[in-house]
């Protein structure tokens, strides 16, 4: 029997009970800076329906006096007005249509551009324990949802219940009011009908907001992963995952759409019921000794009841968009509200250009409650020092780097850099003087030298060459068919890891930084071209002071300070000398590497 396997992606988020109209009033400011457009949209939906109720006037017109009195004329202007009417509508309707289009687009742009915004300022944390899947079907699935009932669903749901309303009134007025009450008959029933649906109708759709995102989470990461599921042969069992969420997205989505299908039924079946009552009504007035009602009179009180009932039907489809729609505008707002949590301090001002004094006094910190991770890490580097990093995999070494950078806000104690607490400056003016490359290389779409340029966007061609240079990197970039103009795809696929570490290292040397940090910078880099960049390290140190966090411990001999991280703290402090004279755990380290 095959082992049942956990599904992570199966982990739904929870759903908030209440329908909360707060979401809508919410998204109300995005259709506020487009209010010229919705008037417009407004008038020109008012006119076209004032004009399409006169139809049914026509009609009866033709009906009860044209014809028993043989007025062709009559027709024939009946028939030309009709047209005349029937084209106006049409010219009504695509300008409508457009309206909406723009508006929506509109609405798309600034919505996705808010969310990207807000999603470029959340710290490290809030995407450690978020599958990027569910994040992209955030900005891209449910925003076109959004933005399709926010442009032209809130002005259908004014423009509906006043269409009934000039209906109930044309035919009140201009035909027969006893007919109209006929035609009202059924509003009670489909109000006791929506009353009793309506719960769960949303909790249906919350459920297929959960299950797509959760299969778009496992779609996203196996297309990321596709490479390691090959080499391990894991595509049958990834395929029966699939299918599994395939399977739930498909089982609650037919759930949620029987629940809004059954709406159109429901008033079709109303509206049939009204017209058959008024056609049994008004042929008993007719028949009757003394008739009280014009066949027209009927016929056109049947339209009307048609044109009634057809708003109705389009309210509750709205309805049902409206349930989809607020339920996904509660996963948007959820990311937008998620608070950004390493943020300029209320009064943090410039950090002036530093000289790269480093000091960590006491610094603590933990990324789950209850587990720390550093324990009081005290320790300091002087302007113009190289920091190395080592120690066994978990024990704090890139927690550090994190605490240096803010990647994070530290649980206890403080960071300095020139005597200034990091906490009081402000993020960009920290960040803008220290060089960060991380140990996960990441090379953007674009070519080469605009992925060296992302360190320091007002360099010249001639700089970001210089810098590759300086690495080395220009080595190999020379041999590409464009050179530093070669294409580069997402992620910087067709280039080794080794290719895109030197690529990285430009950038983050182009940026000219006080405090270079190097997390494990040249752990994928051959050991002839390390030894390349080893010496275009040196170079590039001379004033700077630097924390290099690596596995080889060959490549941090000549560190000014070593520092064994273990169990999150300092372990072991000095030179490579030192170290190794006391014979303890650096020693015991770099023996176990040396073969010694």
């Amino acid at each position: 029997m095959a082992n049942k396997k956990r599904n992570t992606f199966n982990v739904d988020e929870e759903l908030d009970a209440p329908f909360d109209w707060k979401h809508l009033r919410r998204a109300g400011s995005y259709i506020a800076r487009h209010k010229g457009k919705f008037i417009k949209t407004f008038v020109i939906s008012i006119v076209s329906i004032l004009l399409s109720l006169l139809t049914p006037l026509l009609t009866m017109l033709v009906i009860d006096n044209f014809i028993p009195d043989k007025n062709v004329s009559g027709i024939i202007a009946a028939g030309v007005a009709f047209i005349a009417v029937s084209v106006v509508i049409a010219v009504c309707n695509r300008v409508r249509a457009r309206l909406n289009s723009l508006s929506g687009q509109h609405i798309i742009s600034e919505m996705r551009a808010d969310l990207f915004a807000h999603l470029q300022k959340l710290p490290f944390d809030y995407y450690d324990g978020r599958p990027a899947g569910k994040i992209l079907v955030r900005v891209v699935n449910y925003i076109n949802t959004v933005a399709d009932f926010l442009s032209s669903g809130l002005i259908n749901f004014l423009i509906e219940p006043l269409a009934m309303i000039f209906i109930v009134l044309y035919a009140a007025i201009f035909v027969s009011w006893r007919l109209t009450l006929v035609m009202l008959c059924g509003l009670p029933l489909f109000a006791v009908y929506i009353f009793l649906i309506k719960k769960n109708q949303r909790r249906a759709w919350q459920v297929v907001s959960n299950k797509s995102s959760n299969m778009t989470a496992y779609l996203a990461e196996n297309i990321n992963g596709v490479r390691v599921t090959q080499a391990f042969s894991r595509e049958g069992e990834n395929q029966e995952v699939m299918e599994n969420l395939l399977a739930e997205n498909r089982s609650v989505w037919m759930r949620a759409v029987r629940i809004t299908h059954s709406m159109w039924p429901v008033t079709s079946f109303l509206a049939r019921l009204v017209t058959a009552a008024i056609y049994v009504i008004g042929a008993a007035a007719i028949s009757g000794t003394e008739s009280v009602l014009e066949p027209g009179v009927i016929i056109a009180m049947a339209g009307y009841a048609g044109r009634f009932w057809g708003p109705l039907q389009n309210l509750g489809n709205l309805y049902n968009n409206l349930i989809n729609t607020v339920a996904y505008l509660e996963r948007i707002f959820q990311v937008l509200d998620e608070p950004v949590t390493v943020a300029d301090r209320e009064g943090a001002y410039e950090l002036p250009e530093i000289q790269g004094n480093v000091t960590f006094l006491n610094v603590t910190f933990e990324y789950d409650p209850g587990i720390p991770v550093l324990k009081g890490v005290t320790f300091e580097a002087q302007e113009g020092e190289s920091i190395a990093l080592v120690g066994p995999t978990g024990a704090g070494k890139s927690t550090i780097i994190n605490m240096l950078s803010r990647f994070y806000n530290i649980a206890g104690g403080t960071v300095y850099i020139d005597g200034h607490d990091i906490g009081e400056v402000t993020l960009a003016s920290l960040r803008r003087q220290m060089g960060i490359m991380l140990q996960d290389t990441f090379i953007f779409s674009g070519n080469i030298i605009e992925n060296i340029r992302y360190g320091r966007l007002d360099a010249t061609d001639s700089e970001c060459i210089e810098a590759a240079k300086t690495v080395f990197a220009d080595e190999f970039i020379q041999k590409l068919p464009k050179g530093y103009y070669t294409p580069v795809n997402e992620r910087g696929e067709g280039f080794s890891a080794g290719q895109k570490q030197l690529i990285s290292f430009a950038r983050t040397l182009l940026s000219d930084p006080r405090i270079l940090i190097l997390d494990e910078a040249t752990s994928s880099i051959d050991t002839h071209t390390e030894r390349l960049v080893q010496e275009g390290i040196a170079r590039l140190l001379v004033g700077r002071t630097s924390f290099i966090v690596a596995h080889r411990l060959s490549t941090i001999r000549n560190c000014t300070q070593i520092l064994y991280i273990d169990g999150g703290n300092i372990a072991e402090q000095g030179s490579h000398d030192e170290l190794m004279a006391k014979k303890g755990l650096y020693h015991a380290l770099y023996m176990s590497q040396s073969g010694g």
